[in-house]
């Protein structure tokens, strides 16, 4: 048995999703608060150029992130089927392949980014006061990137086996030490954006650190040798065919609001500042939802491997119920007080006044996203990531021309654009109604040979 391993496919469906997406969420909240307190930190002491310089690279970091994120989620549905199915062989050999593939994937990834950065920050019109802040922020923050593959590998695998606890503890770690050396950087030593991207940077190496040796300590199966990160040629496959598909919408949906930002950027500085505090609180806002989603995946795959599919999809739709719930308080916020918002980054009133025109008509997205990524996280889980997938890409297929339309008719024009994310994703959701009705997500699960079957009619109803 390893560290932590926690069976996900009995007890009552809501404790069990809440006791497992709790540690979900605060350690998303913890990863959310690192490109935050960035921005605060840089918000009040330096400028609106700064803000906007670590909000646009944050954004350009943000690729790198879904790409790794949707890798660790195909690793998490793997590892989390063969636990539901008892084969704990095949779990070590996922591992293994796993930290190895990342490792590669990683230093393969840096050296891109920092080739193409320069020609992407001009690409995304990234404003002149802003640009050479920015290029620092992102050449330093890309350096990191073999940390940030090292962590989400690690919790991945802890989470597939059923432990959403100790990722929590590692990246609290990690989120404490970069409050301090942001202010050490930023405010002390005055190195603007670029302190704070090494800020996060180094946070996150003592958190990869504490993790290996944490997990060292407590009888962890992998031993992390160099001689032990062996890629099985089948569970590549098998990590690739589930996560890719995943990997890519995130990426996606990245390269969409990407391009929104350019759109808003040619609007000035206020803007651009404005659109990156929009950015990190949308985020804190959706993290319910996106904590769901990833332990309804996880609490998915563990039951369909122990032939339960019934008891997966009432897992999702409690998700949704309190997805929801969490969406409408944020909602209410942004709708009735957004000025507490934007103030909170003391971006000047050029960039308030952008801010509150932008969230008041991108908030509807809150409630929305609360459905479509718990159908998203039960569609991974159920090994259709390349249904996901398309509903990634037709919501960023909407996006964009949306943001061009409505950035025109609409007056002001931020509002117009920020109009287009629910619209959007309201179109995806009624796809995915419709394929979840249409039971063609039914049949084998992500693992060949695992128990779990189609879903009777009464479930997919309910």
């Amino acid at each position: 048995m390893h560290v932590g391993s926690r069976d996900l496919t009995t007890g009552p469906i809501a404790g069990r999703l809440i006791a497992f997406s709790v540690p979900f969420l605060l350690a998303n909240l913890a990863q959310a608060l690192y490109g935050t307190v960035d921005t605060l930190v840089v918000g009040w002491f330096t400028d609106a150029s700064g803000i906007a310089a670590v909000s646009i690279g944050s954004q350009v970091m943000w690729i790198a992130n879904a790409a790794v994120s949707g890798l660790s989620m195909g690793g998490t549905i793997l590892i989390a089927t063969f636990t539901g199915a008892k084969r704990e062989d095949q779990v070590d050999r996922t591992i293994g392949t796993m930290l190895g593939l990342f490792v590669a994937a990683a230093l393969a990834l840096t050296a891109a980014m920092l080739l193409c950065l320069r020609p992407a920050l001009r690409l995304l019109r990234t404003p002149v006061e802003a640009f050479a802040q920015a290029e620092s922020y992102t050449r330093i923050a890309a350096c990191g990137l073999l940390f940030t593959f090292l962590y989400n590998a690690l919790s991945a695998v802890l989470r597939g086996l059923g432990n959403s606890t100790a990722p929590l503890l590692f990246v609290s770690i990690a989120c404490v030490v970069n409050v301090f050396l942001d202010l050490l950087f930023v405010a002390v030593i005055p190195w603007g954006a670029a302190g704070a991207a090494f800020a996060t940077v180094l946070s996150q190496a003592i958190s990869v650190v504490l993790s290996i040796v944490y997990l060292r300590r407590h009888g962890f199966a992998f031993d992390f040798k160099p001689s032990s990160f062996r890629i099985d040629g089948d569970k590549a496959v098998r990590l690739l065919k589930l996560g890719i598909p995943i990997s890519a919408q995130d990426t996606a949906v990245c390269v969409s609001f990407l391009i929104v930002t350019a759109l808003v950027n040619t609007v000035g500085v206020d803007a651009s500042a404005a659109l990156g505090i929009s950015g990190k609180f949308n985020g804190f806002a959706m993290l319910p939802a996106s904590a769901m989603a990833a332990a309804i995946g996880a609490m998915t795959a563990q039951n369909v491997g122990a032939g339960k599919p019934d008891r997966a999809l009432r897992t999702m739709w409690t998700g949704v119920g309190f997805s929801f719930t969490c969406a409408v308080f944020f909602l209410a916020w942004v709708q009735f007080f957004p000025e507490s918002v934007v103030r909170m980054f003391n971006g000047g009133e050029g960039v308030v006044a952008a801010g509150v025109q932008y969230m008041r008509s991108f908030s509807w997205d809150f409630v929305l996203v609360a459905f479509v990524f718990c159908m998203n996280g039960f569609f991974n889980g159920c090994g259709r990531t390349v249904f996901s997938l398309f509903i990634g890409l037709l919501a960023c297929t909407l996006r964009i021309p949306l943001a061009v339309l409505l950035g025109a008719l609409v007056t002001p024009k931020l509002a117009g654009i920020g109009l287009a994310a629910p619209l959007a994703t309201a179109g995806s959701i009624v796809v995915a109604l419709l394929y979840l009705k249409s039971g063609r997500w039914r049949g084998k699960g992500p693992v060949e040979g695992a128990p779990g079957s189609g879903i009777s009619a009464a479930a997919a109803g309910s």
